[in-house]
């Protein structure tokens, strides 16, 4: 059985996905990092006003629960797409929870930000920028290409990856491509590829192909937005052990907590309208990674090791 955490005495409202997180079955190890997981504080850094969508409040202290839950170590804090390039909210989540616990992924732009500014965002433990192709609904490989390659050559040399959300289709259009950028690549949410399509699905292959080949790395994250399967996710296990298969020494696992919705379900609504967070029992995702592993030291591996290497933690 499940317990839960309580919120932690004196925290800044965090947000009732942290109230009602659970622990996993399985302990896991000293050093395991969640890979991507977002913070959205309104009240103190606002919103970019051509948003696609409205979040709610997801401070930094209500993470901190959901991490201290799950017997989580690290986090990789992404720059949410509402935020667009005013990494504010994320660098002073950053400075927060301190370089010990947390590194950051931000989004520039690759034509006007400055060498300044890519050593400062270094120094204050990012070590990735995202390409956010799927927010917006991106479908056309020609512009997809060029954004991911201007933004490879710009943080190149700052020892920068390139994180690019994106739909699997798209990924496969550029793969050869993509696969000689200059800066490592990581593909969000299981690349892209949605369950209901199975491992047959249009572009897997050349995901897995982009594995096998160490050309990418590819998070293990946010199992509810290709899942149909809610809430067990059952229907994520072949397409999650075909990756692992390819190269479990490529993967990273990630809750993207706090749950934000996607394309579809925004449809009904507008940008400015808020938006309910997905209730997702991140503890029952966690577990899933071990059974989708089966050997604990691969899973420790992914969790750890693999964390370790591309976030850079000592």
């Amino acid at each position: 059985m499940r317990t839960h955490a309580a919120a932690a005495p004196g925290s800044a409202q965090p947000s009732d996905m942290s109230r009602r997180t659970s622990r996993p079955r399985t302990a896991v190890p000293p050093g395991a990092c969640d890979c991507h997981v977002h913070v959205f504080q309104p009240e103190r850094f606002s919103y970019a006003p051509d948003r696609t969508y409205t979040p709610g409040a997801a401070p930094v202290e209500g993470l901190d629960v959901v991490r201290k839950s799950l017997g989580i170590s690290r986090v990789v804090l992404v720059q949410p797409s509402v935020y667009g390039t005013d990494n504010r909210c994320l660098l002073s989540a950053l400075a927060t929870l301190g370089p010990d616990v947390a590194r950051g992924v931000a989004v520039i732009d690759p034509e006007t930000v400055s060498d300044v500014t890519l050593h400062e965002l270094y120094k204050a433990g990012v070590r990735g920028v995202r390409v956010n192709l799927e927010s917006k609904g991106e479908r056309n490989s020609g512009l997809a290409l060029s954004a991911i390659s201007a933004t490879s050559e710009r943080v190149a040399p700052f020892g920068l990856a390139v994180q690019v959300y994106a739909d699997l289709r798209l990924i496969a259009d550029i793969a050869d491509d993509i696969a000689q950028l200059r800066a490592p690549l990581i593909l969000d949410h299981f690349g892209g590829a949605k369950a209901a399509l199975g491992v047959e699905q249009y572009g897997f292959r050349a995901l897995t192909e982009l594995l096998r080949d160490n050309a990418v790395w590819v998070k293990l994250s946010g199992v509810y937005r290709a899942s149909q399967d809610k809430p067990t996710f059952s229907d994520m296990r072949p397409i999650a052990e075909a990756l692992i298969e390819a190269n479990s020494e490529r993967l990273v696992w990630a809750s993207d907590w706090p749950h934000t919705g996607g394309l579809a379900e925004r449809a009904a609504r507008q940008p400015t309208d808020i938006e309910p967070f997905q209730q997702v029992d991140d503890a029952h995702v966690l577990d899933l990674l071990g059974e989708w592993v089966g050997d604990p030291a691969r899973r420790d591996r992914i969790l750890v090791d693999n964390a370790a290497e591309l976030f850079d933690f000592a």
